[in-house]
């Protein structure tokens, strides 16, 4: 039978997100074939159902987490990098984030905002409507989510009330399909209405089909080897190009002529969850969540805080 191993105790992966998201009880970027996005049309909105699959053999669950960074600097050039705070290592991005915060300057709080870590996870799925692609229909591909998501999957396997019964969404025998509903909200994608479908066998339990999709399962450690991170120095080497910051340790700034350098052409950013807007503190932060789907605004701050505990 195929998926021998896939289903894992919900227990277990409740546990192994708490510690990632530390709760509990208490590269440019660039077309990858095997990476699917949700389409959306002209007014933002867009419709499509999926099934998160389990973990690949040898992984411990079936998502990863990481940060990146993306922003243009004043030099007409972009950074576009996987943050080193992702494999729990210091990252200059961060560390200038928090030497900008800790100034106390609203222009200087603003620009920390401005490149602020973004988060992603990372899950394999198999997808079973895409109306805009449906070429796509009936493959596997990996998919890129934010936390609004990852939050749904957690309400499916650790639910609020006593009479919901917790489901594992990565099961393929009693995991659910996924209704990805996205909506344009005061300029910013919203999935608020996607939800989970009844639970059911994917595709109907049928063997030969299952074993085909396992087999068109993707690995997922390559997010967070540490050998697909760039090392500090090199990120600090990319930092400082694209603000303009030369030997001497002065930066080209907004009031600055920058030498003239050509511009990098806008990325495309694989996320289908950005624009990123995090915020530092509570009277923006609750409005910014209602709007899109943001990184741990949380977490940032918190992060930003260890970083000047360390100075």
């Amino acid at each position: 039978m195929p998926f021998s191993s896939s289903k894992n105790s919900i227990d277990k992966l409740v546990q192994k997100a708490e510690e990632l998201n530390g709760t509990g009880d208490q590269k440019k970027s660039y077309k990858d074939d095997r990476l699917w996005k949700p389409t959306v049309d002209k007014s933002g909105n867009g419709y499509a159902v999926i099934r998160f699959l389990p973990t690949i053999e040898g992984e411990d669950v079936p998502w990863v987490r990481y940060w990146d960074h993306g922003f243009k600097g004043p030099t007409g050039q972009w950074y576009i990098e996987k943050s080193l705070t992702s494999i729990g290592q210091q990252d200059p991005v961060g560390e200038m984030n928090s030497r900008l915060w800790n100034t106390g300057l609203d222009e200087d709080k603003a620009t920390a905002r401005e490149r602020k870590r973004r988060l992603h996870y990372v899950s394999n799925i198999y997808v079973i409507s895409d109306p805009s692609n449906p070429e796509n229909e009936g493959k596997v591909f990996l998919y890129q989510y934010g936390k609004k998501i990852f939050d749904k999957i957690m309400d499916m396997m650790k639910p609020e009330f006593v009479d919901e019964e917790p489901v594992n969404p990565f099961d393929v025998w009693e995991g659910a399909d996924f209704k990805l509903k996205i909506r344009n909200v005061e300029g910013y994608r919203n999935y608020d209405k996607s939800e989970f479908a009844v639970p059911s066998a994917l595709v109907g339990g049928d063997d030969a089909k299952l074993e085909e999709i396992e087999k068109s399962m993707h690995p997922l450690y390559e997010f967070t080897d540490p050998k697909s991170y760039k090392s500090y120095d090199q990120l600090k080497e990319r930092l400082d190009s694209v603000l303009g910051i030369q030997e001497s340790g002065v930066s080209a700034g907004p009031s600055m002529e920058p030498a003239p350098i050509r511009e990098d052409p806008a990325p495309t950013f694989n996320s289908a969850d950005t624009p990123d807007n995090g915020v530092f503190n509570e009277a923006e932060l609750e409005s910014d969540l209602a709007k899109a789907d943001t990184s741990e605004a949380d977490d940032t701050l918190n992060y930003f805080a260890k970083l000047a505990e360390q100075e």
